[in-house]
Formats: structure tokens, sequence, C-alpha cells
């Protein structure tokens, strides 16, 4: 791949985990947590949400070691539930919130590339490429975000649906889940986990293309 190509899958992938983030905060914000806005966090502007190793780090690494996937992130919105007048139910629709950010920019994304296959004059190796990327990296986002591994945001689809006393000793492993992450990568597990879902999603999304 030329840097070229690498350059789009960072810029696409930086812009996505900020939607992701920035969407977690217009969820809590929405159901009267005002941290986010206040901390000046509702915002596209890249610089608040960068975290250099999450943002720019860890998706080169994977990008020129051909591993197959990316993923990355940005600086977690802070969220306080102590705003919200249904905890567990809006723990989970603000969890809930980033994944589905990013599976509509991929929709998106998806019908875009179904215009420009039969508008002769949108068809532009720059613009398909950024479209492609733009659907695969969002898909890859929320399909990585809703595994139930806290502190995913899929950890906190599951606990709503867990009985109080699971839901504590649930969220014990937190501080051990990006080591559990890592571990499934290393191990090959992750391959039973993600591309499945990963794409079975896609697949859905091409029946628009």
């Amino acid at each position: 791949m030329d840097i070229y190509g690498i350059a789009v899958q960072i810029v696409v992938l930086v812009f996505s985990v900020i939607v992701h983030e920035v969407s977690h905060g217009f969820a809590a914000y929405k159901l009267g947590d005002p941290t986010a806005k206040r901390e000046g966090r509702l915002t596209l502007n890249p610089l608040p949400h960068i975290d250099p190793f999450m943002s720019i780090l860890m998706p080169v690494f994977l990008i020129f070691t051909h591993a197959g996937f990316i993923i990355g992130g940005a600086k977690p919105v802070p969220i306080n539930p102590l705003y919200f007048s249904h905890h567990r139910r809006d723990i989970m629709l603000t969890s809930l919130a980033g994944p589905g950010s990013n599976l509509l920019l991929g929709l998106v994304c998806a019908l875009l590339l179904k215009v420009i296959s039969v508008v002769p004059a949108a068809q532009l190796p720059a613009v398909e490429m950024l479209l492609s990327y733009g659907l695969l990296i969002n898909v890859g986002l929320a399909v990585f975000n809703l595994i139930p591994i806290p502190p995913l945001d899929g950890s906190k689809v599951l606990a709503f649906f867990l009985p109080a006393r699971m839901e504590e000793a649930y969220y014990r492993i937190e501080p051990f889940g990006i080591f559990i992450i890592m571990a499934l990568m290393f191990t090959g597990m992750f391959n039973y986990i993600f591309p499945p879902i990963f794409h079975f999603v896609m697949n859905l999304f091409s029946m628009l293309q």
C-alpha cells in the first residue's frame, strides 16, 4: 500500500473515532449529563480528542504490520452517570451512541458508493478509496466496540441485561479488559469473534451497493 492510501486510512479512522466519541457525549448531554459539553468535547475539532497512541501509533502499527484489521480510538469523552435519571438504561443508550454513529457513517458510505457506481462523472479513484475505507473502518469500529468485554461499549449493553449482583462482578474485570482483548488477538481467538460479525454487517451493507 502506498503512503497516500495509508494517509487516507488514518484520516478516515481519526474522523470516525472522533464522531464516535462526540456521539457518546451528545447522547449523554441529551440524557441530562452536561459534562462533555462543559469540557468542550462536543466538537469535531480533532485537537481535544486525539490520543497519540490510540489515534495514531496503534493504527499506523497495524497498517504497517499488515494485521488484516485496523482499530484505534480517541480520548474517551467524560460521562457522569450521576446526572442520569434512569441510570442503567441511560448508560446503555450513551454507550450505544458511539457504535451507532459508526454504523450510520458506514451506511452513508455504502449508499454513496452505490450512487457513484451509476454516475460516471463521480467515479473518481480518490472518492471511491475514501468511501471504501469509510465503509470498512466504520463497520470495523462499530463491531469491535460492541464486543462485550469491559471497557468496550458492548459491555455496557450486556450489563443492562444482567442482574445487579452479576453486573458488579462483571465490571470487576474491566482493569484487565485490554489484556483480555490483546490475548484474544495474539492467540488467534479474536478471529472467531470479530471477522464473522464484521462480514455479516458488510454483507448487509453490500446489498445496498
